[in-house]
């Protein structure tokens, strides 16, 4: 493996990617750093989100469909991706909640559940790791899964004691949770759509949010990375069953978005090197450590 500096994503299903830190990744490629993103489900119980898409022969090969959706937004970002072969848990609905489904990710023994992940980061070799925070980043419990696992391969991966058929040990030297949904950037950008005289399409989703009260990590990290917003919503759309590019997600221009919050945001939870906060770079302190 050549020292290039090296960053690996870890996600629940396809789309994930594109909808979180997939500017950041974009950046991150055209300047010369290898990206892996790995996908630890295959999307297989997701609702079709755009109804343009809600078609029987969709809905019947949805596995399949979601696969080849992840393969064009992983071209358009000029990731490598690769899944780990678990079953989507889907969104449970109702009061109560009904049971997971048996078998699903989120089901899984931790160790069995992460043993995959560790394999991946003892071949990719990863030097930064993003994922989500203990909530999810939102109470999806494929997501919430997917924190547990990214914790326990980054704390495992070096360890030879640990999982020692999964490849030889390497330590990532930082660990991310994504800020996917900070009150300020959204407030930023009804401030920047009010002074161009146009409606703020998240004024309702805003009121949500505030309803539901969610936890919000400080934000130790911001990359700018505006001048890949339109990459990021083109990887996005080719995710076509999970997202309506008619959609209040690309009602705001990008012009505006670039003038309100030009970065993406992220919250260091670990980290080996020696760095100042707040950042502006995923590997800050990791080019000086690896002489990159």
């Amino acid at each position: 493996m050549s020292e290039r500096l090296r960053l690996m994503a870890v996600h629940a299903h396809p789309d994930d990617e594109s909808s979180k830190g997939a500017a950041t990744m974009a950046r991150y490629v055209n300047e010369g750093a290898e990206v892996l993103v790995v996908t630890l489900t295959g999307g297989e119980r997701g609702s079709i989100l755009n109804p343009a898409m809600d078609r029987p022969e969709i809905r019947e090969n949805i596995a399949e469909v979601r696969r080849k959706e992840m393969a064009e937004a992983r071209q358009i970002l000029g990731v490598h991706q690769e899944f780990s072969g678990f079953v989507d848990s889907g969104l449970p609905e109702g009061d109560p909640l009904p049971p997971l489904p048996e078998g699903c990710f989120a089901q899984q023994p931790l160790d069995v559940a992460a043993e995959p992940l560790v394999r991946s980061m003892r071949s990719f070799r990863p030097h930064v790791v993003t994922t989500y925070d203990d909530n999810g980043g939102y109470p999806h419990p494929d997501h919430i899964m997917t924190n547990k696992v990214s914790i326990e391969a980054f704390d495992a991966a070096a360890d030879p004691a640990r999982y020692p058929d999964s490849g030889t040990p390497w330590q990532p030297f930082k660990l991310y949770y994504h800020v996917s949904f900070p009150p300020a950037r959204f407030q930023a950008i009804a401030e920047a759509m009010e002074k161009r005289g146009l409606e703020n399409p998240f004024a309702g989703w805003m009121e949500r949010m505030k309803e539901r009260n969610w936890p919000q990590w400080e934000i130790t990290t911001q990359v700018k990375c505006d001048d890949y917003f339109e990459t990021r919503d083109r990887a996005l759309i080719a995710h076509a069953t999970q997202i309506d590019p008619n959609g209040f997600w690309f009602a705001t221009p990008l012009e505006a978005q670039s003038e309100a919050w030009p970065y993406e945001d992220y919250h260091l939870a670990r980290s080996l090197v020696d760095t100042e906060l707040p950042e502006r770079d995923l590997f800050a302190g990791v080019r000086e450590t690896v002489g990159v």
